[in-house]
């Protein structure tokens, strides 16, 4: 099965840390929508199987209106074989989460809220320049939770001058809300970006990249005492509440990405669309992809599966990686590994090579490690 990935181009304002893509120009949105529209049509020959999620990202897809998110997600339906009761998850934020906006969505195909809460507490909010308050994100949960059962909400760690105290009260707080899932990432600092300047200039400390690790055990510590599987390092779910979404894109399943720095998935080929507006608009309605396609290589699949298959519980198996690569690579794959076994950085088991709970938060850093460089 296949999963449809929608990109909103659209904020209201510049998260600080934010390198996405995306305009805070509202002026435009209708436009996209009917752009958007028309590129899932164009390529609804690249799908032949049927489509079990559907994922609203961004950007905020929230500033959307209700119509429009229902008419892309009818403009799928109108041009995929959809399941029964497919996954539907819109991202949201939660100044645009009044409870009559929860009211209607929940009327409405969408049965997945991503809220991005980032904190709970106004300084780190602050730092970030998100657009809703610490009243907004505890408000917007209490409304949520009573008109969906499907949530998670995004929090962010290693955030300058966060203690750890702080952290763990970040992450009572999400549990106080009885919420199934939680994805947490580090804060990274990224080229380009607001943060990154004020990290330069001396106006906000640099990330502390100790810190971060130390605030990942914690995390991992927590949830799982609460009943958490961190399924994908950066993703902790109740049994029965892993996204569909996510687990597809580690488990190198297809999928479709449409609208404007939007990347798809087929298997052999990876693809992302143009990151600018304009362009992609005008290209659209003159019926062109603005599209770039690149074919992956034996190696290039390699070091993917091995990439993904660390970062998650399923692990990296080995079994397939003689019968999908070949020899050579089962051979490399067990030489290079064999260092960080040593450090108790990974573990064989039943076939599969998994990080240890000490290797987990290095799982990016291994898995470089063990990319194949020349070989094809």
């Amino acid at each position: 099965m296949s999963g449809i990935y929608i990109h909103i181009p659209f904020c209201k304002q510049a998260c600080h840390y934010c390198d996405f893509h995306f305009s805070t120009q509202l002026g435009k949105k209708e436009t996209m929508v009917n752009a958007i529209a028309k590129e899932l049509v164009l390529r609804k020959s690249e799908i032949d199987d049927e489509v079990e999620t559907i994922y609203f990202g961004g950007g905020t897809p929230s500033v959307l209106s209700n119509e429009e998110i229902e008419f892309l997600i009818q403009a799928v339906y109108n041009n995929y074989k959809v399941i029964d009761n497919p996954e539907i998850t819109l991202e949201s934020n939660p100044d645009d989460l009044t409870k009559n906006r929860i009211i209607q969505l929940s009327n409405s195909p969408i049965n997945r809220l991503s809220i991005g809460i980032q904190s709970f507490f106004e300084e780190d909010l602050k730092l970030m320049n998100r657009a809703h308050d610490a009243h907004e994100a505890e408000q917007c949960i209490q409304e949520a939770t009573q008109y969906f059962d499907n949530i998670t909400i995004d929090l962010i760690y290693g955030i300058p001058d966060m203690s750890n105290e702080r952290w763990k009260a970040n992450i009572q707080k999400a549990l106080d809300f009885g919420l199934p899932h939680i994805s947490s990432y580090a804060l990274t600092v990224e080229p380009r970006t607001a943060l990154k300047k004020f990290i330069e200039k001396g106006v906000v400390p640099d990330v502390d990249d100790e810190q971060a690790q130390e605030q990942f055990h914690i995390l991992v510590d927590i949830l799982e005492t609460e009943g958490f599987v961190n399924y994908e390092i950066s993703n902790f779910g109740k049994p029965d509440y892993f996204s569909k979404n996510n687990t597809a894109y580690w488990l190198g399943k297809t999928y479709l990405g449409v609208g404007p720095s939007a990347h798809s998935f087929d298997g052999e080929h990876r693809s992302w669309n143009i990151r600018n507006n304009p362009t992609y608009i005008k290209k659209i309605e003159e019926g062109i992809l603005p599209i770039e396609i690149e074919t992956l290589s034996k190696t290039d699949r390699y070091n993917e599966f091995v990439m993904t298959g660390l970062r998650t519980i399923w692990g990296v198996d080995l079994d397939r990686i003689a019968s999908e690569f070949g020899e050579n690579y089962l051979m490399y794959i067990n030489q290079q590994s064999s260092k960080f076994m040593e450090q108790g950085l990974l573990v064989v088991d039943d076939g599969k090579l998994h990080t240890t709970k000490k290797g987990k938060f290095l799982a990016d850093g291994i898995a470089s490690d063990l990319f194949m460089l020349n070989l094809k």
